[in-house]
């Protein structure tokens, strides 16, 4: 019981003597304290003489115990806790600092109880007054600060539109905090560092949205403020945008400027501007400064970029020592890149397994084959460009770039180089280099091998030598099973042979070992097209359009299956995005035509008849039918630049100058008529069709001619009596005696179409008749000078149309002379 009175007695006392007043802590009686003015008046670095003994420094002054104990109050404590303050008027030690926010004076309601003995009330928290000055400028630079990273979100997201308008708003806020710091004069400095972030992403945001301008603007006022240490390095950016513009010679000045105020040790910064200087001189032309600043660059921090653009400058110049040696300096960079054997897993270490397997395939491994694929991409660029130029040949210059590569790091890639070498030579059309070239790989390794093989098989393929193609995909399949390029070869040989199921396989083969072979997912399209497995077909090439988004063959492989499976709306979207990604071509134009036409759209048929027409105007199909078109409008004289057009075409043929000649005929110019038949009687006098309408016009315009016509037109049919006399006594009903039957009438040219849309035509446009009708002739009839129009019966025009001329096609009245009777 006493171990518990006295426990409660310490607690009593755990916290007295605070509340008490000290005048020590009393600011208003400094002035008056002795101590303390000798102490503010000492020199720096020394202490006040002690007026008064100090039980320990501030710390140590401290009561020993923990915060949950009772604490045992020191002798020294005078009925308190002992702190670092000093009794009774003492000098108060150097190591008092600031108050701990302790009052000496009793709060008004409210008394000091730390273990929350007391039933009152908690006490009230000090509240912040937000009308402050200062609180406000708080607030409005938290705004800021908050819309200048939602602008930077923005930009990541690409809503560049969103962007531009938080970094305006941020920079108007800006202005306006400003503006209230000088209205309140606060004594507290400008935040220049908001200011600069403000700035800098509102230049960021008018140069990604390309309001060029704008962002230089804001970029001088930037670089003009010498608050700003580092801002000259800004003019990097202004001299990027002037790039853009074109405006080399500004972009060459804001560069060297930058140049000028970065310091030495920022050498990777250095090293980029420099490329951008020798780029801006290649645009304008001035290689030979180029090539200044990118010796400087392979002389002090080389790369493959720098020493690939090097290469190009003095190809431009055509100095081909120089070429050489840029070459040596291109394969001699070191890319950074560790050996391979650190990737290969040890079978004795199950920990270093899992390690590589971890690192195999990290971001850090794919950007290390990203820079040896660029570099294998840069080497054989330049040793392409190159090899025509250094040497006196193509092949000696390539060779000598072969030879240097298998002295380099990039050994591996001299055979691909050699093969690259028999691909130039197909592109030149050396088959026979290109043939010997390949066949050096047949005692290389596997893959050189099958890489050289699959070419040389494809070649032959070309040549339709189809056995030597069969031969040469059969050892590259056997030197790589997995070689997808070699199973479509294969199958393309197969595919030939008309064994489509087989060559299906082959395609699928192909793209099991690599899903990405476009190759073999179009061939495997055409394929089950041929099987007229035309569902497998379509996914085939719709998934081929997923992965080549802007292949027009796809395109229109999918709108000709459409059209097959009766969807010409499919079929007709499939041809416009075909058109989107080719405007210009006249196939895929007329196809449209086509399709529109069978629909009944002729409007939208004859617009896209036209665009074939004007990008290709050697179409026959497309002349036939858009001077069909006229004539079915009545609009005749439209139709006669589309058959002189097929006249140049096809002057052989009779039937488009006679169609001409009838255009002009019923647009009434008969005089432009008459000299047409007369034209064609010339090149064509056996022609039966010409003579008549040469009959029948000179007896309308009451021309003298019309004797030796009709002359003529009578010697002719009886030079086609006996000739279908001879070939009925020869081959009666032969196909032989109907061509010469045909022939004597069209000067050996049938009148008759060569394709399906040609016979759709000729309902519009009239065959000669009478090709193969037997001719009768009596001494009891007249000759027969009657024709028929090869337009067709002339259509009745609108009622507003001017009156049209009564032609009369009543020959009965005509007087023939004696001379055209029958012997």
């Amino acid at each position: 019981m006493e171990h518990v009175h006295l426990a409660a007695e310490d607690e009593d006392d755990l916290y007295s003597g605070y509340n008490e007043y000290n005048p020590v802590f009393d600011a208003d009686e400094l002035e008056n304290d002795v101590g303390f003015q000798q102490a503010v008046k000492t020199s720096y670095g020394r202490r006040p003489p002690m007026t008064a003994k100090i039980p320990g420094t501030a710390l140590a002054a401290r009561p020993l115990g923990t915060s949950f104990g009772a604490r045992v109050p020191l002798a020294s404590s005078l009925g308190r806790p002992t702190t670092g303050a000093v009794q009774d008027g003492a000098a108060r030690p150097m190591t008092a600092v600031r108050a701990a926010g302790y009052s000496s004076a009793v709060r008004k309601g409210f008394s000091f109880d730390p273990l929350g003995q007391s039933k009152g009330p908690a006490p009230p928290l000090e509240s912040k007054n937000e009308d402050t000055p200062e609180e406000k400028i708080k607030q409005m630079e938290k705004k800021i600060y908050e819309l200048t990273e939602e602008s930077c979100m923005a930009h990541s997201r690409g809503d560049l539109q969103l962007a531009l308008e938080k970094a305006k708003e941020a920079g108007r806020k800006e202005r306006a905090l400003t503006r209230q710091r000088e209205e309140i004069g606060l004594a507290a400095p400008v935040n220049w560092d908001l200011t600069f972030s403000v700035l800098f992403n509102l230049a960021i945001q008018h140069a990604a949205n390309d309001m060029y301008a704008e962002a230089l603007n804001t970029y001088q006022v930037i670089v003009k403020n010498k608050t700003f240490s580092n801002a000259g390095r800004l003019k990097v950016n202004m001299a990027n945008i002037y790039f853009k513009q074109r405006n080399y010679q500004k972009a060459i000045k804001f560069y060297r400027m930058a140049l000028d105020q970065i310091p030495n040790t920022h050498k990777e910064m250095r090293i980029k501007i420099m490329q951008n200087i020798g780029i801006v001189f290649i645009k304008m032309g001035q290689y030979s400064d180029a090539i200044t600043s990118f010796d400087q660059i392979m002389s002090d921090s080389p790369n493959i970029k720098t020493a690939f653009n090097l290469i190009l400058c003095y190809f431009a110049i055509g100095d081909r020592e120089n070429m050489k040696k840029a070459f040596q300096k291109l394969i001699s960079v070191d890319l950074g890149i560790g050996e391979e054997d650190k990737y290969i897993p040890a079978n004795d270490d199950p920990h270093t397994n899992l390690v590589i397997e971890a690192i195999k395939n990290d971001q850090l491994r794919q950007m290390e084959r990203e820079k040896q694929s660029l570099a294998e991409k840069f080497i054989m660029t330049s040793a392409k460009l190159i090899a025509p130029a250094i040497e006196t040949s193509f092949a000696a210059g390539f060779d000598w770039c072969v030879d240097m590569v298998k002295t380099s790091q990039y050994t591996e890639l001299a055979n691909d180089l050699e093969i690259n070498k028999a691909i130039t030579y197909l592109r030149q059309r050396d088959f026979s280099k290109a043939v010997e070239t390949l066949k050096m790989f047949e005692k290389k390794d596997s893959r050189v091998k099958s890489a050289a093989a699959t070419n040389l098989s494809f070649l032959y393929f070309l040549e339709n030598d189809y056995g030597q193609a069969d031969r040469y995909a059969d050892l590259a399949i056997v030197a790589d099973r997995y070689n997808s390029a070699a199973l479509v070869n294969k199958g393309n040989i197969v595919f030939v042979n008309q064994d489509y199921e087989k060559a299906a396989e082959f395609y699928k083969d192909a793209l099991r070992n690599d899903s990405s072979c476009t190759e073999a997912l179009y061939n495997l399209g055409l394929t089950y097209k041929k099987l007229s497995r035309l569902g497998e077909a379509l996914d085939c090439f719709l998934k081929l359009h997923t992965i080549l988004r802007n292949s027009a063959q796809v395109m229109f492989q999918l709108a000709t299956l459409y059209e097959i499976l009766d969807d010409p709306n499919q079929s007709i979207d499939w041809l416009k995005q075909l058109l989107s990604v080719s405007p210009t071509d006249p196939q895929a134009l007329a196809k449209l035509g086509e399709l529109y036409d069978n629909e009944g759209d002729k409007s939208q048929a004859i617009q896209y008849y036209y665009e074939s027409f004007r990008y290709f105007p050697s179409n026959i199909e497309v002349i036939e039918w858009l001077g069909a078109y006229y004539i079915d409008t009545q609009v005749c004289e439209k139709a006669i630049p589309y058959f002189e057009r097929a006249t140049l075409i096809q002057p052989t043929q009779a039937k488009w100058q006679l169609m001409m000649a009838s255009c002009y005929r019923r647009s009434g110019n008969y005089q432009k008529a008459l000299e047409t038949y007369k034209d064609i009687h010339r090149r064509f006098p056996e022609n039966i069709e010409c003579l008549r309408f040469l009959v029948r016009l000179c007896t309308d315009m009451g021309l003298k001619e019309v004797q030796e016509y009709a002359t003529k037109l009578k010697k002719v049919e009886k030079l086609k009596e006996i000739r279908e006399q001879r070939v009925k006594s020869g081959r009666d009903g032969s196909a032989r005696g109907r061509r010469e039957g045909s022939a004597s009438s069209d000067s050996g040219q049938s009148s008759q179409g060569t394709s399906a849309k040609g016979e759709r035509l000729s309902a519009k446009l009239k065959a000669l008749p009478g090709a193969n009708e037997p001719y009768e002739a009596s001494s009891n009839k007249e000759i027969d000078a009657s024709y028929v129009d090869r337009l067709g019966p002339q259509i009745d025009r609108p009622k507003t149309a001017p009156q049209k001329r009564k032609e009369d096609d009543d020959f009965a009245d005509e007087e023939l002379g004696d001379d055209l009777l029958p012997e």
